[in-house]
């Protein structure tokens, strides 16, 4: 059975998630260092880290296995996801793939490194409507392949 690891602190689909953890047999980990409420969901584990940084990342990345998904806005835990064979799914619904993850980590530095010289300011555009449906869709799929 697969597992879905959820880096959720800074997760904007976690209504969503355990709306479709309510469909299914597969287990969550809502991953973060404040704790959510999940309800009483026997397949849904809240799991408290420390708020050291990338705790939350370093937790998921050490028990990942093959066949798992990671939900995750974070390129380099996507990255490390799949390197274990996993799925790594963005809150947009996009799928992380072993194929473009290269250019993502690439285009995140590089976007970093414009930041960081003031070329660039804020952040990307913000969470949509279809963002959180295309999110739905893809996870979704993902549990039933």
């Amino acid at each position: 059975m697969k597992s879905v690891y959820v880096d959720a602190d800074a997760c904007p689909v976690k209504t969503e998630i355990l709306a479709i953890a309510d469909r299914t047999e597969a287990t969550f980990y809502i991953v973060s260092n404040r704790g959510f409420r999940t309800g009483d969901r026997a397949n849904v584990k809240n799991i408290l880290v420390s708020d050291k940084f990338d705790a939350a990342d370093d937790w998921i990345a050490e028990r990942v296995q093959p066949g798992d998904i990671v939900v995750t806005g974070d390129i380099p835990l996507a990255k490390r996801s799949i390197e274990a064979g996993a799925k790594a799914l963005g809150h947009g619904g996009r799928e992380f793939t072993e194929a473009g993850i290269g250019m993502a980590m690439a285009m995140r530095d590089l976007m970093s490194d414009l930041r960081a010289m003031g070329e660039v300011s804020g952040g990307g555009p913000a969470f949509s409507k279809r963002d959180r449906e295309s999110f739905i869709r893809e996870l979704e799929r993902m549990l039933r392949a």
